[in-house]
């Protein structure tokens, strides 16, 4: 706020008085001065809303008002900052598209749509009710192909399975053309 809108609010006899002594502009320059700061955070408020324009160090609280901090580590504790196994890009491209991809949670188009944007990597595949070992198809269960990329990213992406698949729904993934540790190549649940 500057000084001569501060002045504004000053009773009839203090405005009478600006003008013919120095003291009254001095501390109106200096309340003017102490503002400044507030004023510049209210001035671009709507950017810190923004998940594509929000400081760094806002994301993943932004992230946290969308339910997103479970795809969080605290590699530090409580009060470190936290990291996003994909980069921080990432998180920020996660918790813009949020809405939109809440609309489709708990279908298949949605969850290869998030695994996408959580993790950057395009080519995921569903396969739903895929057969057993005997052929038959298996109800309620479903196997994601991930590309080889997302290896790197993992523990994300059986975080983001578990997490926004439907509930009553099992689960595989299988790691396409990598060649992970043993026990890595699927994780059944």
């Amino acid at each position: 706020m500057k000084a001569d809108q501060i002045a504004r609010f000053l009773p009839e006899t203090y405005r009478a008085a600006l003008g013919s002594g120095r003291l009254l502009e001095t501390l109106l320059v200096v309340m003017e001065t102490m503002h400044a700061p507030a004023d510049a955070v209210l001035d671009g408020l709507d950017s810190h809303f923004d998940a594509r324009r929000t400081p760094d160090r806002f994301v993943p609280y932004l992230a946290s008002w969308l339910d997103l901090d479970r795809y969080l580590d605290w590699p530090g504790g409580p009060q470190a900052p936290p990291r996003y196994a994909a980069g921080l890009g990432r998180l920020r491209e996660l918790t813009a598209q949020a809405a939109e991809l809440g609309r489709w949670r708990g279908t298949s188009d949605g969850l290869l749509r998030f695994l996408e944007v959580a993790t950057g990597i395009p080519g995921f595949a569903i396969e739903e009710n895929p057969p057993d070992e005997q052929g038959a198809p298996r109800p309620f269960h479903l196997r994601v192909r991930a590309p080889p990329a997302a290896l790197e990213v993992k523990d994300l992406v059986y975080r983001v399975i578990e997490a926004e698949k439907p509930a009553h729904v099992t689960s595989e993934v299988e790691f396409e053309g990598g060649r992970p540790a043993a026990g890595e190549l699927s994780r059944k649940g």
